[in-house]
């Protein structure tokens, strides 16, 4: 018989109901992000933005998402995570209206902003909230898995029915996507999702909000500008402003009683490690993401279309590897499974080494393995960061493990596109006519000399190469810290 205290931790029908509704405001957040591209020519079409509101058009959202997190993590701690998802849902629903009938460039910017700001809210929300609903730690596995998958699954389907939505509709439309669903979650929420807030919730320090936003923002944009613009001055300068304002912001938080990040969390090693872990991980597989669209469309001329149904196999193959997690993982433990994970994405780099641009089916089983054992990762670890922090804590925990996420994207764009251009830029010095980069050359094919298009295709090859090298290595190190890291750790 299962023990009456075991019986009352379990999470019943109730709390995987309550998971569905978790599970809708990530997969808005997830469409959100891709279909925004799809939608860009068409609004600059309408709206006619400059150059520099086009930018902020598309990065408004990305940098105040990464910059409130933690904000927003740390306030569903002080007034309740279920409360804090509601109001972040329905203002999510507001901005997103907004965004769909803006008249101008200026209002789509603002509104862009604003769900940034509202989306802040929604993902440590979610996660804490699950958490609270699941505390017995399998079940919590399964929970995590379900939750990372559906933002795997929005990704992957968010082009899709954006295209059939710009088909039929103007280019607001993708952004009312959001409304039913958040209205659902407004439903559904007060009746399916419990509350959770501490008995003595302290007060928001204003002092230590801006902090985090001076830490966060601009590493973000640092990390973002080096991987679109190569090293420069002001990307260099943002990343210097952004480690200055962290180290101020560590400070303050130790000298508080009552912290908006509590810095303790760091003592514990699984929380640290995990962190480490996760970080690291999403920094090569996102760097993978960023290079190999390009790769297919630039050196095995794809177009955008097959590209993206190529591509749909890896998010399958992700969202597998994700639900499998928790299976493995009460079998061989977390540490253990986050390592075998690793050595498959090794296997997945080290076909990169020897890709070649003659064939397609090679890039993406490379990029399925990567994936596929880089899944197991993320969601492990972040089951271990969210687990291993006090209840109390669980929102900032979340947003913290939610922040990793952002600096990883941020970071695998950069090193991994800064150095693929290097390698590019340094073959193709010689060369004669225009080579700055692969896209330049595709641009202007036909009024380029002979072979010049070879020899870029050839060069861009050579940089997804060394990259393969260094994932390799990467994982291989990975995969020996978890397991000596966090064998302590406990399914």
């Amino acid at each position: 018989m299962v023990p009456e205290e075991k019986r009352r931790s379990r999470a019943g029908a109730r709390e995987w109901a309550g998971l569905a509704v978790l599970a809708l405001p990530l997969l808005v957040l997830a469409m959100d992000v891709s279909v925004l591209y799809l939608a860009a020519p068409h609004l600059s079409a309408d709206l006619r933005p400059s150059s520099t509101q086009a930018l902020w058009i598309m990065d408004a959202y990305g940098f105040l998402i990464a910059g409130f997190l933690v904000t927003m993590g740390t306030l569903g701690d002080r007034i309740g995570r279920r409360r804090l998802l509601l109001i972040g849902s329905a203002a999510f629903a507001a901005a997103s209206v907004l965004a769909a009938f803006a008249p101008t460039a200026g209002m789509l910017i603002a509104a862009r902003a604003l769900l940034g700001i509202t989306g802040a809210t929604l993902m440590p929300s979610t996660l804490a909230l699950i958490r609270t609903m699941f505390t017995d730690p399998a079940q919590r596995s399964v929970a995590i898995a379900v939750w990372m998958t559906t933002f795997t699954a929005g990704v992957a389907v968010g082009p899709l029915i954006g295209g059939l939505l710009l088909e039929a509709f103007w280019w607001g439309s993708v952004f009312l996507l959001a409304v039913p669903v958040m209205v659902l979650v407004l439903l559904l929420g007060p009746w399916l999702l419990p509350e959770h807030r501490p008995e003595s919730a302290g007060r928001l320090d204003p002092l230590s909000v801006l902090l985090s936003l001076l830490t966060i923002v601009p590493l973000v944009y640092g990390f973002k500008e080096l991987a679109h613009r190569g090293p420069g001055l002001v990307p260099l300068l943002a990343l210097a402003a952004g480690a200055v304002a962290g180290v101020v912001f560590v400070r303050r938080q130790r000298r508080m009683s009552d912290p908006l990040v509590d810095v303790s969390l760091f003592g514990n090693r699984t929380f640290s490690v995990a962190l480490v872990l996760l970080l690291t991980g999403l920094l090569v597989v996102n760097g993978v993401y960023y290079l190999v669209p390009q790769f297919l469309q630039g050196v095995a001329g794809l177009s955008p279309l097959r590209t993206g149904m190529w591509l749909t196999a890896v998010a399958i193959t992700a969202a597998g590897a994700s639900l499998l997690a928790p299976v493995v993982a009460r079998r061989w433990g977390p540490a253990r499974a986050i390592a075998a994970g690793a050595v498959l994405s090794v296997a997945g780099f080290v076909l990169f080494i020897a890709l070649d641009g003659s064939s397609v089916p090679a890039v993406v089983i490379a990029t399925a393995l990567v994936t596929a054992g880089l899944s197991p990762m993320s969601v492990l670890t972040t089951d271990l960061v969210v687990g291993s922090a006090p209840p109390e804590r669980a929102g900032a925990a979340a947003a913290l493990s939610e922040t990793s996420g952002e600096l990883g994207v941020g970071l695998g764009v950069a090193v991994m596109g800064t150095l693929v251009t290097a390698i590019y830029q340094a073959q193709m010095a010689s060369a004669p006519g225009q080579s700055e980069t692969l896209a330049d050359v595709i641009a202007l094919e036909g009024t380029q000399p002979t072979g010049l298009l070879d020899a870029a295709r050839e060069a861009f090859t050579s940089g997804i190469n060394v990259v393969g090298g260094i994932g390799a290595v990467v994982l291989a190190g990975l995969a020996v810290v978890a397991v000596v890291l966090l064998r302590p750790a406990k399914a």
